[in-house]
């Protein structure tokens, strides 16, 4: 599993995880809420599955 997010990509999914997180426990509560659990996972991780499949990489790095 080879990082293939920058480190802007990371940071706004680890914002965009935790704004749909808090959806969960503060606001409407509602349980789609969770669904942000997978932007901030990706987002920590620095890998992203559907980024693999599609042969995207945001990160400056070289192969």
């Amino acid at each position: 599993m080879t990082k293939n997010e920058g480190s802007l990509d990371r940071t706004i999914r680890i914002a965009v995880g935790l704004g749909v997180l808090s959806l969960a426990f503060i606001g409407p509560q509602s349980p789609l809420g969770y669904i942000g659990v997978i932007p901030l996972l990706t987002g920590l991780v620095g890998y992203c599955p559907l980024y693999s499949l599609m042969g995207i990489s945001t990160c400056p790095l070289k192969k």
